[in-house]
């Protein structure tokens, strides 16, 4: 048997999905922050970065923090439309009629079975 892998959660920040919503909604992100003890967040928790979901020790580390690269690349997939089951099924071929068959596409699957 191979080496069973473990996933870290040390570093784990909140899925898209969940960023999303807390840009969305003010409520859902102040529901988010209810749940964390501001004497364990970093800096007493007054210095947080939505879109990234972290907290920062001071103004000047959350300022350095956006300027750099990770939180750009995150910026630009948060501003992407997220994926949905509908756009899946498009890709591979599947629901683009959406059920309705031109006479002519119902013709050549005739002839070709």
């Amino acid at each position: 048997m191979g080496a069973v892998r473990k996933i870290k959660t040390k570093r784990r920040t909140r899925d898209y999905d969940q960023v999303r919503a807390d840009i969305a909604s003010a409520r859902h992100l102040e529901l988010y922050k209810a749940t964390k003890d501001e004497e364990d967040l970093p800096g007493l928790g007054k210095h947080y970065c939505v879109e990234c979901s972290k907290w920062f020790e001071s103004e000047h580390n959350m300022v350095a923090h956006t300027k750099g690269k990770n939180h750009k690349r995150r910026l630009r997939i948060l501003r992407e439309e997220a994926h949905s089951q509908k756009a899946a099924e498009a890709v591979v071929g599947l629901g683009t009629d959406n059920g309705v068959r031109s006479q002519e596409t119902t013709e050549m699957v005739i002839m070709e079975d």
